[in-house]
């Protein structure tokens, strides 16, 4: 049986996990499915409390649900409302399993999903894991994080984080995650996609330690044979820096129109 396309364009996909220098297990999660253009990358937290039960359902959900979707991906709109109900779909299968299994009572995850269209990528998050895309030498980080630190910001006590850091701010302090209440507030949007653009998925293992400019860097050197290589290089780089969390990402990089 022939597959459709699910984009105008040619898609390279590469994703990682890796447990860090410091922790004692690995609590993220990523999947990614190139037959529908779905990346999904969760973060758990809960530590004792089962963060990697919590990942794992939420990266499992979603890509269960999004491998029985019927045209979800034939318009863009469509598409973001088909995420942003996987991932409440996915929080109440956290809270139902928490309730089920006493051990693991707490748990929750981060999660940010993306899937791409003929011509576009409509993308969901909860909590503060990252989407990012470099088109041309413009890095943007295109998700904004649900977190005490970024709400302070945008409230206007700090004109930054940085601001908010040297005042003690932690960066690690939830304002929304999957699994926390029965229902969660899910940013979602949809963004057109062009050839060469790169986006990355990825944990706050990853963007915690590795500054904007450094990510722009090394996305910026990948050479047609070696988005592999990059996604070593980050995690990598983590890991020289500390590693002091779980470090998963997801690349995917938009290459030559195939399509009319």
């Amino acid at each position: 049986m022939d597959v459709k396309p699910v984009s105008a364009f040619e898609l390279d996909f590469v994703w990682r996990t890796d447990q860090g220098r410091v922790r004692q297990r690995n609590e993220d999660a990523v999947i990614v499915r190139p037959e529908f253009g779905l990346v999904v990358v969760a973060d758990g937290v809960g530590g004792a409390s089962a963060g990697d039960v919590a990942s794992r359902l939420a990266t499992e959900t979603i890509a269960e649900r999004f491998g029985r979707r019927v045209g979800a991906s034939a318009n863009a709109e469509k598409a973001r409302l088909y995420l942003q109900a996987a991932v409440e779909e996915a929080n109440i299968t956290i809270l139902r399993y928490a309730r089920e299994n006493r051990e693991c009572t707490g748990m929750g995850t981060t999660v940010v999903v993306g899937a791409v269209g003929r011509d576009w990528l409509a993308f969901a998050h909860v909590g503060d894991s990252r989407l990012y895309r470099l088109r041309g030498e413009e890095l943007v980080q295109l998700s904004r994080d649900h977190s005490f630190i970024q709400e302070v910001v945008d409230q206007g006590f700090f004109n930054t984080r940085e601001d908010a850091k040297r005042y003690g701010i932690g960066e690690n302090i939830l304002t929304r995650a999957l699994g926390s209440t029965p229902s969660v507030a899910v940013s979602s949007d949809v963004i057109a996609i062009d050839s060469g653009d790169l986006f990355l998925f990825c944990t706050d293992g990853l963007s915690g330690l590795v500054p904007d400019d450094w990510l722009k860097q090394i996305l910026s050197s990948i050479e047609d044979d070696v988005l592999e290589s990059a996604a070593d290089a980050l995690v990598g780089l983590a890991n020289e820096r500390g590693g002091n969390d779980n470090i998963t990402l997801g690349l995917l990089r938009v290459g030559e129109r195939v399509a009319v």
